[in-house]
């Protein structure tokens, strides 16, 4: 697998935001999306097999495992990976961006599925037969970045009934939208949605790799 950068930290997103985690970033992604806060992970990386993931992962004496990007699913070897994590009792989970299929990945891995807004650039790349595919145990994720990509997640989340298939994240895009803006509208049509915010980025800066 080809990797551009392996660290320890707490997660910054998610229903395990402030956890601390291995996270193993994959190099290269299908997607070119307009607020990309990881463009670095597009070229470079080096590669790695998926036992000296494993023992990189069972040498760093943490329990929690993220999986991302880059798109994680663009590497062959990743659903092997996920399913030996889980076998060696870690909590892992994956971030994808929701171009590729998740069918077929380990149940026991809680995928954080991103469906693109249209001002992301890349919102047609969606791949709807995901939808089918979450459980209670995955995360669909929105990254908003003005009232119009707030609406059209909105609509989606009431037409299809997200919040039924598993939780779904609202993120504000950093240094976009304020935070404040999309808690009051969140709170004004009663959304059953949870704000997720980069708490990486409030930590050590929008800029800081690594972390």
């Amino acid at each position: 697998m080809r990797i551009f950068e392996i660290f320890e930290s707490v997660q910054g997103e998610t229903s395990r935001s402030g956890l601390p985690m291995l996270f193993i970033r994959t190099s290269a992604c299908n997607l070119r999306c307009t607020w990309c806060d990881t463009t670095h992970a597009y070229h470079g990386g080096v590669e790695h097999s998926v036992a000296e993931l494993v023992e990189r992962a069972e040498q760093s004496g943490l329990r929690h495992v993220t999986l991302t990007g880059g798109e994680p699913l663009l590497q062959p070897d990743a659903p092997e990976l996920l399913r030996l994590l889980l076998d060696r009792d870690f909590d892992v989970q994956i971030e994808t961006n929701g171009s590729i299929s998740i069918k077929g990945l380990d149940p026991r891995v809680r995928r954080i599925v991103d469906m693109k807004p249209p001002a992301s650039g890349e919102a047609h790349r969606f791949l709807a037969s995901n939808l089918d595919e979450l459980t209670q145990n995955d995360e669909l994720k929105f990254v908003l970045f003005d009232r119009s990509d707030y609406e059209w997640a909105r609509d989606r989340v009431r037409r299809l009934s997200l919040e039924s298939r598993c939780p779904v994240l609202f993120s504000p895009a950093w240094d976009q939208l304020a935070p404040a803006d999309l808690v009051a509208w969140i709170l004004e049509d009663r959304l059953p949605v949870r704000l997720n915010l980069q708490l990486h980025k409030i930590i050590w800066g929008p800029h800081v790799q690594g972390v």
